[in-house]
């Protein structure tokens, strides 16, 4: 699966452009979850293969842009790249819409926007149900951000589920999409984010397996052994 080297900067800029160009393209931050998903899964491959920018959100990916030719790269964690690209949406007088999560965590995530972002503009927040969207209330929503006039849309889904939302939506909404994971829970305050030097050792995994045992068993005890092994296998092949 396709990861680009990129650091917060040069991220930022590349969504904010595609933001102003009005394209429809999507973002993806990916770690070690989303390559399993990948590998397991030849369409989500292609949905992940399809997005305009695919950032280091894991640190196992970024030590294997290390190897792969790329010394300096640094991860480019989505909740972290997220305030980055609200920061400049902000100075750019981007509009920005808010879709996934709980209604209060939208609510919740309004306000403190606002307060960090100074002359940030929202001006769409939906909480989708949790099913199935019909056919007729899924081109409700793409009207209704299409008048709110969104320019980014942030979509906060869980993972495989917001990388196909924005793919299948591509070509039926004129802004840039940017799939963030858990960060509205993050930044809303539901869920904690592990200590730095955990994130730094790669064990921020270990952190929310802890927190969120029941939810995240398989994720991490499933798929992690299968990526060292893989990943392992691609280094000793050479391959670059």
């Amino acid at each position: 699966m396709r990861v680009d080297a990129t650091d917060y900067a040069r991220a930022t800029s590349r969504i904010i452009e595609l933001a102003r160009a009005g394209c429809g393209a999507y973002v993806c931050a990916a770690n070690v979850h989303m390559c399993m998903e990948a590998y397991d899964d030849p369409a989500f491959r292609a949905v992940v293969e399809g997005a305009a920018l695919v950032t280091p959100d894991g640190m196992p990916l970024v030590y294997m842009l290390r190897r792969l030719g790329f010394p300096a790269q640094t991860r480019v964690y989505g909740p972290d790249l997220t305030l980055h690209v609200l920061a400049a949406a902000a100075a750019a007088r981007i509009a920005v819409g808010l879709y996934g999560g709980e209604q209060t965590t939208l609510d919740s995530l309004q306000r403190i926007y606002r307060e960090r972002f100074p002359g940030l503009n929202i001006t769409y927040a939906y909480s989708p149900p949790f099913r199935r969207l019909s056919e007729a209330e899924d081109a409700g929503i793409v009207d209704s951000i299409r008048a709110a006039g969104v320019g980014l849309l942030l979509v906060g889904l869980g993972c495989p589920k917001q990388e196909r939302w924005v793919a299948a939506h591509r070509d039926r909404l004129p802004c840039a999409q940017l799939a963030i994971g858990a960060a509205f829970a993050f930044h809303a305050g539901e869920v904690s984010q592990a200590p730095s030097w955990m994130q730094r050792l790669s064990l921020e995994w270990l952190y929310r397996l802890c927190a969120e045992p029941r939810r995240l068993w398989r994720r991490y005890l499933y798929n992690n052994p299968r990526f060292l092994a893989l990943a392992g296998w691609q280094l000793a092949r050479g391959a670059r």
